[in-house]
């Protein structure tokens, strides 16, 4: 692979990623400072994460905000392949879509998708899935969502999400599923029928639906946009992020499958330390004499990108630390051990409210107000 080649896709991200090419090849618009502008008069703040870029792109964003201020409002929507432990790199969209929830008190669906890790991993069983299923919901409910405005599924179990997803495969040919997400002979039947399923929760309200994602998961949106009005229903809005680093380098984005690269939710906060020193790349000299001669350089640097993208809230202090870095006054083991303090107090507390979950799993699931609401809907009783 060239170095100025990349690979975006929504199983796999290689390579160092322009996300300008990318808005152009995948054909979305950039967020705007108008569009920021606009969310922070009906919010009163913008959080980070669009401060700094992290969401970067969007298809009918603009439309979103002009439903909400109209008073027809709309509804989140995102979700969760269970495949393994979550990494810092899952959780980060998770705490953007709370931040909308907060700041535009509205409807969230977010969807376990056992049925797809179960049919496009061979390695993982049913049992497997089930147990990452459960693990990977407690962290998502230890971010705080409203657990009367949010509605936590799994597909395997809530029968309306079938009835829709066959509405719309049947909308869908073959050949357009292999335009688009490039299924060959050897996929099973179950996989080519999957992206049915992902575009299924757009559905469940009539109104429009915005997707906080990464931008590899737009295909599941264009194939939805493809038919979404012929059945009566918005075409999906979506607001996409950048990829986490990975911990040892700038390409690509964080893998759970090489522990070197991520650091895990369920990481001993004790072990932060140690693991940053012996896997983050930094944009250092080779010695701290050269690194005061000449700077360092933060453009490259995995520390300086977790710091931007969620570990550093105060704007002031990343410009400080960047312009430090480049001036030659802060050493890569600074801050790496200042990003393992933050890093290690995110996970204690994170961890503590994962425990907290433990007890609000049937709420999120099955006894919420929104949970309660989507049950009765589909006619039918949780067997819990």
């Amino acid at each position: 692979m060239a170095s100025n080649e990349f690979v975006v896709t929504p199983w796999e991200v290689r390579g160092r990623v322009d996300y300008r090419k990318l808005i152009e090849e995948f054909g979305t618009q950039e967020i705007t400072d108008e569009l920021m502008a606009e969310i922070r008069s009906l919010t009163g703040d913008l959080p980070l994460f669009l401060r700094r870029r992290y969401f970067f792109s969007h298809r009918d964003l603009d439309l979103v905000l002009k439903d909400y201020r109209e008073g027809r409002g709309f509804f989140l929507y995102t979700g969760r392949g269970p495949s393994g432990p979550m990494h810092i790199g899952h959780i980060v969209p998770f705490y953007f879509t709370k931040w909308l929830q907060d700041r535009f008190k509205v409807n969230l669906y977010i969807q376990i998708t056992d049925d797809e890790k179960f049919l496009f991993k061979r390695n993982l069983s049913y049992s497997d899935v089930k147990k990452y299923s459960y693990d990977n919901i407690l962290d998502i409910i230890a971010v705080g969502f409203d657990p009367d405005r949010t509605f936590i599924f799994e597909n395997m179990e809530y029968p309306k999400i079938y009835e829709i997803a066959v509405q719309i495969a049947k909308k869908v040919t073959f050949s357009t599923a292999r335009a688009v997400f490039g299924f060959d002979t050897q996929a099973n039947i179950g996989m080519i029928f999957f992206p049915a399923m992902q575009a299924a929760p757009t559905m469940l309200e009539r109104r429009r639906c915005l997707i906080p994602c990464g931008i590899d998961q737009d295909p599941y949106w264009r194939i939805q946009r493809d038919i979404a009005e012929k059945l009566g229903y918005y075409k999906a809005a979506a607001i996409h992020s950048k990829f986490m680093p990975a911990l040892t380098g700038p390409e690509g984005k964080m893998s759970a499958s090489e522990r070197e690269t991520a650091v895990f939710l369920t990481d001993p906060p004790e072990s932060i330390e140690g693991k940053l020193i012996k896997y983050a790349f930094t944009g250092g000299q080779p010695t701290a004499k050269l690194q005061r001669e000449r700077g360092g350089n933060p453009e490259i640097c995995t520390v300086f990108k977790w710091l931007e993208i969620f570990f550093e809230e105060d704007d002031n202090n990343l410009r400080e630390r960047y312009l430090k870095c480049i001036n030659g006054e802060v050493l890569c083991g600074e801050c790496k051990l200042y990003l393992a303090e933050k890093i290690s107090n995110f996970l204690e507390k994170h961890q503590e409210k994962r425990e907290e979950a433990k007890e609000m799993v049937r709420v999120f699931k099955y006894e919420g107000k929104l949970a309660k609401e989507k049950w009765q809907e589909a006619g039918v009783k949780p067997i819990v």
